[in-house]
């Protein structure tokens, strides 16, 4: 049974994919986009939205568990770059993108990117 056992797999083991996805979120990070297939850019998009809420602490203890998480030079870019420029975002720190099918394999494509426009103020009525 998969009780508690949450994801998508990616024809890896454990260990494999916790590193598939560190390397995926690391390459997000530092290019602020990144195209991949939209499986891997949905599995992406739940493991940076907290990292930025981490970031967005400013202590300590926060960047330690960001350094844990993450290879040293996105830990930094997290905790000084981005996380203060989403200080007043609440959620939804990244978009997903529907492409065209790949050529080769007919996979499903996706862009994902973070998300940096200013929010408008909510509408009085």
């Amino acid at each position: 049974m998969r009780h508690q056992k949450r994801g998508r797999k990616f024809g890896k083991k454990l260990g494999d994919k916790r590193a598939f996805l560190k390397g995926l979120a690391h390459n997000l990070v530092m290019k602020e986009k990144i195209t991949t297939t939209l499986s891997r850019a949905k599995e992406i998009h739940k493991k940076v939205a907290p990292l930025i809420t981490l970031g967005k602490k400013q202590n300590l203890a926060s960047y330690r568990l960001l350094l844990k998480r993450l290879p040293k030079s996105s830990a930094e870019k997290v905790f000084k770059d981005l996380a203060p420029r989403f200080k007043e975002r609440r959620g939804g720190y990244t978009r997903i993108v529907k492409l065209p099918r790949r050529m080769r394999d007919a996979s499903p494509m996706a862009s994902i990117s973070f998300v940096f426009e200013e929010l408008k103020p909510a509408k009085k009525s």
